[in-house]
């Protein structure tokens, strides 16, 4: 018998109870171009599941790939500012949330500190939480929600094993790639199936997974 293969950092061995037999499976479910997901209402300020299951005003994840774009998405009628965050939640599914507008800017200001520090969103615990904001401009004032985050490290191991598994698969969400996108900044970890992308690493950002 030749030398059992070492296991990848995200991956097990899982025992089937019938038969016996031993199978390499990963800790991380991912079924590819369609993660699980979670939404930000940007009116309520309130997350949810597929647009249901209602897990209130805050986040915490860390992220394995994401990407900021402008484009016209989900028949809105103009090209916005997207954040598409990638991540993997608390029953290990590969997992998405997206922002847009201004909630893209402030987590852009995130992106910059951090790139001095020589880190990446990967690196890190990310906490998005809902802030109020009133919209001056229309009569009576309207008000909304936008995302804001703050982090602090993330464990190191953890780290290892997302970045390890994203090398190995091609994360991503189909039915929000398009051919137009115009993007800002990219990590490695996320994989364009369009085979269209030309987009420029954001200095720290290309060492991510």
């Amino acid at each position: 018998m030749g030398t059992p293969a070492a296991l990848k950092s995200y991956q097990i061995e899982k025992r089937d109870e019938e038969t016996g037999e031993v199978a390499v499976v990963n800790k991380f479910k991912y079924l590819e171009g369609h993660p699980k997901q979670y939404r930000f209402n940007g009116q309520t300020g309130r997350f949810n599941l597929n647009g249901e299951t209602d897990l209130g005003n805050k986040m915490t994840i860390q992220p394995v790939a994401w990407r900021i774009f402008e484009e016209n998405l989900f028949e809105r009628g103009r090209k916005e500012q997207w954040a598409e965050i990638f991540f993997i939640d608390e029953k290990n599914c590969v997992s998405v949330v997206m922002f847009n507008n201004t909630s893209v800017n402030v987590l852009f200001g995130l992106i910059e500190p951090l790139f001095y520090e020589e880190l990446s969103l990967s690196d890190v615990m990310l906490t998005i939480t809902a802030e109020k904001k009133e919209n001056t401009k229309i009569t009576p004032k309207g008000t909304y929600y936008i995302a804001k985050f703050s982090y602090v490290p993330a464990d190191a191991t953890k780290v290892k094993e997302v970045r390890d598994f994203v090398r190995d698969h091609r994360i991503f969400r189909a039915d929000t790639l398009t051919p137009t996108a115009e993007y800002k900044a990219v990590s490695k970890g996320f994989h364009n199936a369009l085979a269209y992308m030309d987009a420029p690493l954001l200095g720290a950002e290309s060492i991510a997974a």
